[in-house]
C-alpha cells in the first residue's frame, strides 16, 4: 500500500506538531507552577472584545482547528480510507468501540451523580499525540498501521464533535441556530453553482461561527459544517478544498493546537493534587482512557471481522490493533475540550485535567513499549 501525498502530508504535520505539543505542555505546566504562576494564569483569563483570551482560543481558533478535521474527513470520504464501505468498516467500528466502552466504565463509577456529564471524556483520541509517538518507532511501522491509527483518530474526532453537539449543548436560541444554518444553506447553492472562490464561503463561514456562538450550540460545530460546503471538485491541487487544507496544515498544528495546549495547561498542581484522583471522576477518566480505548477498539474491531462487518487489511495484525487502541487512550486536546464544557467548578476541571495528562502519559508509554517490542519482534 503506497501512502498518497496528502496523507503523507497531513502524517508528517501531525507527527511534528505532536512533538511541539508535548513541549509547549510540559513549559505551560513548569510556568504555572513557577515564581511567574499568578500572572501567568491571570493572562489567559484576560478580558479582550468582552471575552477571555482562553474563551477566544477555545470557541473561535478552536473552530479552525474542527474545519481542517472536517476538510480531511470529506478527503477520507470521497478519496480515501474511508471511500469504500469495506475500507472504512474496520476503523468505523473500532472508532465506535473506542468511544462506548470508555464511556460505559465512566458511567459505571459516575452514573447518578454530578460528575456524570465527563462521560464524553474519555471518549477522544488526540491525533497529533498519537502520531507523534506512533512516528517514533521510524519506519518499523507498517502503513496500514498509520492509515488505520489516522483514519480512527478522524472517526473519534467526528464522534466527539456529534457528542459535543447533542450532549454539551444547554439551551438553545433557535432564530440564531436557524440563521446559522440558513447561511450553511446559502453556501451549500454556492456549491451547487460551482463558485469555486473561497472568499464567500470563508466570509460566510464567519457570520455562521457568530451566530451559532450566540444560538448555544457550541461554536466550534460550525468548523466542521463549513468543510462539507466547500467545493471538493476532483479533489486536486487546484481544488478550493484541497488548496484551504494544504494552507490550514502547519497553521494549525503549529499554532492553533500548541495556543489550546498552552492554555488549558496552565495547571497549578497543589501539594494534594493526589487527594483528587481518589474521585469517582477522575479515576473513571484514567480507567476509561487507558483500560477502555485500547479493550473498546480491539473488541469491536474483533467482534467486526469476525461477524463479517469489515476485513483486516493485509500486513495489519491484532496486535497492531491492540498497540493503536493504547495510543488511542492518549485523549488530551479533545478531552480537555470536552471537560472545559462539561463542569463548571474549577477543582473538577482541573482534576480532571491532572487525570487526562496522567492517562495519556500512561497511554503514550505503554502503546510506544508495546508497538516497539511487537515490531522488533517481528523484525528479528
Amino acid at each position: 500500500m503506497k501512502l498518497t501525498k496528502t496523507f503523507k502530508a497531513f502524517f508528517e504535520n501531525e507527527k511534528s506538531g505532536g512533538l511541539l505539543l508535548l513541549f509547549v505542555t510540559i513549559l505551560s505546566l513548569t510556568l504555572a507552577n513557577s515564581s511567574f504562576q499568578t500572572d501567568y494564569i491571570a493572562l489567559w483569563g484576560k478580558n479582550w472584545g468582552g471575552h477571555s483570551i482562553n474563551h477566544w482560543i477555545n470557541d473561535g481558533l478552536m473552530t479552525i482547528f474542527f474545519l481542517l478535521i472536517g476538510l480531511e474527513l470529506e478527503r477520507e470520504i470521497y478519496h480515501g480510507e474511508l471511500s469504500s464501505i469495506k475500507n472504512a468498516s474496520l476503523p468505523m467500528i473500532a472508532a465506535l468501540g473506542g468511544m462506548l466502552v470508555p464511556a460505559a466504565l465512566f458511567l459505571a463509577l459516575n452514573y447518578g451523580t454530578a460528575t456524570q456529564k465527563g462521560a464524553g471524556i474519555p471518549m477522544a483520541t488526540d491525533i497529533a499525540f498519537a502520531i507523534g509517538i506512533l512516528s517514533l518507532l521510524g519506519n518499523k511501522v507498517p502503513v496500514s498501521l498509520k492509515v488505520f491509527l489516522t483514519a480512527l483518530a478522524v472517526i473519534d474526532d467526528l464522534g466527539a464533535i456529534i457528542v459535543i453537539a447533542i450532549f454539551y449543548t444547554s439551551s438553545i436560541a433557535f432564530i440564531n441556530l436557524a440563521i446559522a444554518l440558513g447561511i450553511w444553506g446559502l453556501l451549500f447553492v454556492l456549491n451547487r453553482m460551482k463558485i469555486h472562490n473561497l472568499i464567500p464561503y470563508l466570509i460566510g463561514g464567519t457570520a455562521m461561527w457568530y451566530f451559532m456562538l450566540t444560538s448555544g450550540v457550541h461554536a466550534t460545530i460550525t468548523g466542521v459544517i463549513l468543510a462539507f460546503v466547500i467545493p471538493f471538485g476532483d479533489g486536486g491541487k487546484k481544488s478550493s478544498s484541497y488548496k484551504l487544507q494544504h494552507f490550514l496544515h502547519k497553521p494549525v498544528a503549529f499554532l492553533i493546537l500548541p495556543l489550546f495546549a498552552i492554555a488549558n495547561t496552565c495547571i497549578t498542581i497543589e501539594s494534594d493534587w493526589h487527594e483528587g484522583l481518589n474521585h469517582t471522576n477522575t479515576f473513571g477518566i484514567v480507567l476509561g482512557l487507558v483500560v477502555g480505548k485500547p479493550l473498546g477498539i480491539l473488541l469491536f474491531s474483533f467482534i467486526g471481522v469476525n461477524a463479517g462487518f469489515c476485513v483486516l487489511p493485509k500486513k495489519l495484525k491484532w496486535s497492531h490493533i491492540l498497540g493503536a487502541g493504547m495510543l488511542g487512550g492518549i485523549g488530551f486536546t479533545m478531552s480537555i475540550f470536552i471537560t472545559v464544557l462539561a463542569f463548571k467548578d474549577p477543582e473538577i476541571i482541573v482534576f480532571s485535567k491532572i487525570a487526562i495528562l496522567i492517562a495519556s502519559v500512561i497511554s503514550g508509554i505503554f502503546g510506544f513499549v508495546y508497538l516497539k517490542f511487537i515490531l522488533s519482534k517481528k523484525r528479528a
